[in-house]
């Protein structure tokens, strides 16, 4: 299987957490996705998703993460970065490089402020400090469309809140094809995950944050904003940042340098 992809699922409580995991390195380096994470989970796509992390395969054990599969109601962000902290001690990953992207990095942050000592260096990826107007509007938007049921609408938005101008021009001629599959039974997690952000606020925790730090950030995000990054930036110490121009929401994606540039800071002494 290709670069030692396997499904897992750890136990937490009444519940699971499902994960998908590649790579043969003794370091470990852990992913937490955004929002979308909300709408399909990494349930059996271990071979689909290992591609892209194929520099980390011979220095890293990389696993990528959902959020459990039972969500109770109020589930908070810094809550599911409590989950996280047990299902790595269950799974026996005493310390570990961890990258976040959105929502991802928004646990990220609470995982590394709350358990120090389980993070060796973190990236924060296209994400916040906390719920911004901005990010209220885009989400509230979103939870509307999901509310209506109105998919495919859904997934259009997200793209166009995303995604740059380039990549769109080609992605629109694909448009009436979006939303036909992928549609969730039910939008319940999506549902939890969104109130989760929207309740979002570390500001006052981000000095806690002790790790070598990398925030990556698209100058053009109209999702959380790039000036996000910038308050990132100042408020943990041990911070450096990098801004894509002409790339947004999805520069982690659409950035052709943007593993190489995590893989070296990982590395950096």
């Amino acid at each position: 299987m290709f670069g030692n992809a396997r499904n897992g699922i750890a136990e937490i409580g009444d519940t699971v957490m499902r994960y998908a995991s590649f790579g043969t390195g003794k370091k470990a380096l852990v992913l937490l996705p955004g929002l979308s994470d909300g709408l399909a989970t990494v349930q059996g796509k271990a071979a689909l998703l290992a591609g892209p992390y194929r520099l980390f395969f011979d220095r890293y054990t990389v696993y990528l993460f959902s959020r459990k599969e039972k969500m109770p109601a109020g589930y908070s962000i810094r809550g599911m970065a409590e989950d996280q902290a047990t299902v790595l001690k269950t799974l026996g990953i005493d310390r570990a490089c961890v990258m976040g992207v959105s929502q991802g990095g928004m646990i990220a942050q609470y995982l590394a402020i709350d358990h120090p000592e389980r993070v060796e260096k973190l990236v924060l990826a296209v994400t916040a400090p906390c719920s911004s107007p901005m990010i209220a509007a885009n989400v509230s938007r979103w939870v509307d469309m999901a509310q209506r049921g109105a998919h495919r609408e859904l997934m259009i938005d997200t793209a166009e809140n995303s995604y740059s101008e380039a990549r769109l021009k080609k992605m629109r001629k694909l448009y009436p094809l979006i939303g036909l599959l992928g549609k969730p039974k039910t939008y319940e997690r999506f549902f939890r995950n969104a109130d989760a952000i929207l309740q979002f606020d570390a500001l006052s925790d981000l000095e806690k944050i002790p790790c070598p730090t990398l925030i990556l950030a698209g100058e053009q995000d109209r999702t959380v904003g790039v000036e996000a990054s910038h308050i990132l930036h100042n408020r943990i110490a041990n911070s450096d940042l990098f801004v894509y121009p002409g790339l947004g929401h999805a520069a982690f994606e659409e950035a052709p340098d943007f593993n190489r540039r995590v893989f070296d800071f990982l590395e950096s002494n």
